[in-house]
Order: structure tokens, then sequence, then C-alpha cells
């Protein structure tokens, strides 16, 4: 066997970063780090991982594009990983469709460790942060629990936006609906938040528009946003560097006409949040839209939910001890007077 494969299975997942959660983006990358351990998720950066090629390789040739996130997986493998995780909505997209088309394709996939210039058995499973998530959903419950403060995300709403990218093509999208899908509800929910119903939830934000066209992007941007706050959402969740972009940058665009801003998260932030993690950990406070305000709001309202618990307890215990009071005091049956 090649001295590049570990001869043992190695536990934990593989992590590709990919080049945004590395730069711009790189509040995903701090705030996936920050929960991983919490919850029990032990992931391993994979060691001289690549660019996947993003949009720019495939549509360049298409070998290429299944080449590039054909790479990170035959590291991953090399370390002996049997999964990999890319938060990114784009790698995760790439990476998938490059494990895709080659499992369905024989003589691609013997072409390949040619191409790679390393063994390549195709043989490690592609997941997004949502899945990851939505399988710690229990975890997610159990650790929030046991925080032992109020959970600043029991009762706000907030709208699940997966774009594009996480949920097409259908072969890769992993089970989800691309219609209506699901994780990321689940994982709002798991966090002790609602999930709202609205429209959008898949629609396209403008991708990697934003500065050859940024009217149409604004545009989209903006039906987008509007559409979330009218069905009652406080801020939109989101598993995309480049949604996270188009929506928070560009909202000081989409609220010219006197509109308040919405806040965007990521899923990990969201997380982070539930578990107890403070926001500078999280990376929340790089936000165009500043997430400060809402994170105030949402102190104060667990707070007061958390008095108005004490005070019915003590209104309670107060009753409870008034009747075993007065049933103390009762003359005892059969007793001579």
């Amino acid at each position: 066997m090649n001295a590049q494969y570990t001869a043992t299975p190695r536990e934990g997942i593989a992590y590709y970063p990919g080049c945004s959660l590395h730069g711009t983006s790189r509040e995903f990358d701090e705030s996936l780090r920050a929960i991983a351990p919490v919850l029990g998720l032990r992931i391993k950066e994979i060691d001289d991982w690549s660019c996947c090629g993003a949009s720019s390789g495939h549509m360049t040739d298409h070998l290429l594009g299944v080449a590039l996130p054909a790479r990170n997986l035959a590291l991953a493998e090399a370390e002996g990983f049997d999964r990999v995780v890319a938060p990114c909505a784009a790698c995760y997209n790439r990476l998938a469709i490059s494990q895709h088309e080659i499992a369905a394709d024989p003589g691609l996939a013997e072409r390949m460790p040619d191409i790679l210039g390393r063994p390549f058995r195709n043989s490690v499973e592609v997941v997004n942060a949502n899945q990851l998530l939505r399988d710690a959903a229990d975890a997610i419950k159990e650790k929030t629990a046991a925080t032992g403060k109020p959970n600043p995300l029991v009762g706000v709403k907030l709208a699940a936006y997966y774009g594009c990218l996480l949920v097409r093509p259908a072969a890769v999208a992993a089970g989800e609906d691309s219609e209506n899908p699901s994780s990321i509800d689940d994982v709002i929910r798991a966090c002790g938040a609602e999930a709202v119903d609205w429209n959008m939830k898949v629609e396209c934000c403008g991708a990697s528009l934003s500065f050859s066209r940024t009217a149409s992007v604004v545009r989209l941007g903006r039906a987008i946003v509007s559409d979330a706050r009218a069905h009652g959402a406080e801020a939109i969740v989101v598993a995309c560097p480049l949604c996270h972009s188009n929506l928070d940058l560009r909202q000081k665009a989409m609220t010219a006409r006197g509109q308040e801003p919405l806040p965007v998260i990521f899923i990990t932030q969201l997380v982070g949040l539930a578990l107890g993690l403070p926001a500078g950990q999280l990376g929340l406070d790089r936000h165009f839209v500043p997430t400060a305000p809402l994170l105030a709001r949402l102190s104060e309202r667990a707070l007061a939910r958390e008095a108005d618990e004490a005070r019915k307890k003590a209104e309670a215990a107060a009753k409870a001890a008034a009747r075993a009071e007065k049933v103390a005091a009762a003359p005892r049956g059969g007793e001579p007077e």
C-alpha cells in the first residue's frame, strides 16, 4: 500500500474549510471550531488542502472541475478519514459533485489516481454543516439545557435560508427536498427557536454577481429580506459564505427605503448562541448588519422569561404551603372533642 495511506481508519471528521472560511467568512470557521468540541465533534483540517475550483474551475474545464475537489478528497482519504465536512455551500457542492461523477463513471475513476498523482478510492463521504448539526440535534438540546443559563433563542423567529448550492442538484443534495428542505429548520428548532414558514428559502441571492451585477443582487436580496421580515423573522440563518455576503453586505442598499436591517447569521453561530458561547468567540461582531441589538433584545427576553418563571414557581410554592397549613390546622375526624 502506498505510504500516503494510513492502515487504520481515523476517528473524527476531516474538515475542508475552503478559501472563504479562511478569508471573508472567518466567522463561519471560528464558530464551527468553537461549537465542535462542546458537541463532541472531532474535526481536523485537511493538511495541504487546495481550492476546490468553485465556479471558475468547472466553468473552465469539466475535468478540472472534477479533479480539483477530488484532490482534497484524496488527501482526506490518505489521512484515514471516511467523512469530510465542507461548510461552504459552494465547496460542499463541488466536492459532492466530484465524488458523484467519479462514482458514476468507471473510466474517470480509473484515470483519477494518475490525474491526481496519488491513490484515490473515492471512499470519503461529503457532508455540509447543516447535515453535521442536524445529526447532532440531540447533543445541541442536551448541551443547551446543561449550560444552566436562560436560552436566549427560545421563542425567537428565524428564517432558514438555503440558497441554491446546498440543495441542488438533487443527486447530491443529501436527501433534501430541493424545493422545501428542512435541515437548517431542524437545527433552528434544536436550538430552541422557531423556524418561520416563508417563501424565499431556496431562491437565489445573485451568487457571484455581487460585483459584476450589483443592482441585480440588491434586487434579489431585497426580495429575500423583505419576505423573511414579512413572515415575522428577526434574523436569517444561512450556511453559505456567498449568501451571507450578499444578504449582509448589501443590506445598506436594500434598506435605503427606510426599512430596518435584518441580521444574517451563520448556522454555526446560531448553535453557539444556544450553547451559551460568547458572541465575540463566534465572530458575531464582524457582520455588516450589527447583531448586537438583536442579541441585547434576546438577552432581555430571556432574563424576563426567567424572572417570570421564578415568580410563577414562587407563587405555586406559596399556594402549596398555604394549602398544607390549612390541612394541618383542620380538626381531625374521629377525635374526641
